[in-house]
């Protein structure tokens, strides 16, 4: 065990203390630092907090009980004793060193020292600035609870156990970042989650070395997965407190970074990322129609738009039932570059929207429906059906329950515009061969990304086509390997 820098602990000299907090963190400088020194049976101690990360009516409570102590109180010896057992609070930690008093403070708790004690005391009154739950706007219910994460890492797990009331949920902290000390925690259920699974995460967070994480749990994700230039998302996002829920019962592992309204779900196949909490808000029967709806309209915005450009340029393929596909005017540009355009037309809308205050996304959106789809068609830029099928693979785009997922998707629909537009027939089947196999050989950690399929399990498959009603589906996945594979009791003690 490495023995602690001698420099770093906690001198019993409270002035060594002052100028070691004045020197590393600028007490005397930073506005939001906050500092109180007090004489306590003729003892001096000083208090310190970061003001906007504490709760100010604990710490006047606090110090109104410290300074009442002088009237309650005449044994001068036990000062130290005396002040921690007048801490009104529900969590009250010693510490041995300056550096773990520094990181403490600036997370938002009170550092406490004692003049002439080797110890200080650390008390949890963090109230960090933020917003109350509500349903996220990626995950809506019709029906369903309208609780979401939010941006406070305590908040978020607290929401997650209120779901699993387990003595066995374990809500690991980390800290990640030199600078930034960000908090990170780790949820699993011991007695179901993968030893080897945790372990790994674990070794992965801890082995983070960057400065700060400033963008929160998507540089944690970078450096989880190290998928570099991989379109296709290896984790599954979620800021619903009761999707996190489910997957930990399935033995999955949580993520949950602060500053961030999401929780990292891991690990995660292709089929992850197209389910969706209506499914299992609705009856069997209704959850299985509206899943398969999904899977039509995902499969959609990749291969509608290849799949027409090529009976387009090569009408031979079409059977005489279907030879009205086509336009009767290709005009003035390419077929080709006119998916393209429109594609990329699209996109620009996409992020315009995002951009766009609210107020004026009304009219936004009277621009992209009358001026640029209809006038682009009445000058011969674009031809109807390019319209149409272009509007059909956004849509389907935007039925992806993942965001990420339908962005990675929407570039391997570019690819494919692209390979048929140049090889015909051979170029569209070498693409999907392509994807195929890239998908097939993608990992997320050493998890096949194609599971079920591939690697095929029967079983599993069809959970991913039906919803089975929540009695029947009584075994977890056996993908995420957990200890224990029955999810239901056989009996009760």
């Amino acid at each position: 065990m490495k023995q602690k820098d001698n420099k770093s602990l906690i001198s019993p000299t409270i002035k060594n203390n002052e100028a070691y907090m004045r020197e590393r963190i600028g007490v005397d400088v930073s506005f939001d630092l906050g500092f109180r020194e007090l004489i306590i049976l003729k003892k001096e101690i000083q208090i310190y907090y970061v003001t906007g990360l504490c709760d100010s009516l604990i710490i006047s409570e606090l110090l109104s009980k410290l300074v009442s102590i002088n009237d309650t109180e005449s044994n001068s010896k036990k000062v130290y004793e005396i002040i921690k057992n007048r801490l009104v609070h529900q969590q009250v930690t010693p510490i041995e060193t300056m550096d773990e008093a520094v990181d403490q403070m600036l997370s938002g708790l009170i550092v406490l020292f004692v003049n002439g004690e080797k110890h200080a005391l650390v008390i949890d009154v963090r109230s960090y600035p933020g917003r109350t739950p509500d349903e996220p706007d990626t995950e809506r219910v019709v029906r369903g609870s309208r609780d979401g994460y939010t941006e406070n890492v305590v908040e978020n797990s607290a929401l997650t156990r209120r779901r699993i009331r387990d003595a066995r949920l374990r809500n690991e902290m980390l800290k990640v970042g030199e600078r930034s000390k960000t908090d990170i925690c780790i949820s699993y259920l011991q007695d179901v989650a993968d030893d080897g699974l945790i372990d790994l995460i674990k070794k992965k967070i801890n082995d983070i070395e960057i400065d700060g994480i400033s963008m929160a749990d998507k540089t944690v994700e970078e450096f989880i997965i190290e998928s570099k230039w991989n379109p296709y998302p290896l984790v599954r996002y979620t800021e619903r407190p009761d999707v996190a829920a489910s997957h930990l019962l399935e033995g999955h592992v949580l993520i949950i970074v602060d500053t961030s309204p999401s929780a990292i779900i891991l690990p995660t196949t292709f089929f992850h990322h197209l389910q969706h909490a209506e499914e299992y808000r609705q009856s069997p029967a209704i959850g299985t129609f509206v899943r398969w709806i999904r899977f039509i309209a995902v499969f959609a915005s990749m291969y509608l738009l290849p799949l027409w450009l090529l009976f387009v340029l090569d009408p031979t393929l079409l059977p005489k039932e279907l030879s009205f596909i086509g336009p009767n005017d290709e005009g003035n540009i390419p077929i080709t570059v006119q998916i393209i355009m429109a594609s990329l037309g699209i996109e620009f809308l996409r992020m315009a929207a995002i951009h766009t205050p609210t107020p004026l996304s009304t009219a936004m959106g009277l621009i992209a429906a009358v001026l640029i789809g209809q006038i682009a068609i009445d000058v011969g830029m674009f031809t109807p059906e390019v319209i149409l099928y272009v509007a059909v693979s956004a849509i389907g785009a935007y039925v992806t329950p993942s965001y990420e997922l339908s962005v990675a998707n929407k570039l391997i629909n570019l690819l494919f515009v692209l390979l048929t537009g140049i090889f015909l027939l051979n170029g569209f089947i070498i693409g999907i061969v392509i994807h195929t196999l890239y998908l097939v050989n993608l990992r997320s950690l050493k998890t096949p990304y194609l599971w079920p399929f591939i690697p095929f399990n029967a079983k599993a498959i069809l959970h991913i086509i039906f919803r089975i009603p929540v009695p029947f589906a009584n075994t977890r996945p056996s993908i995420v390997h957990p200890k224990n594979n029955y999810r239901q009791p056989i009996e009760k003690s």
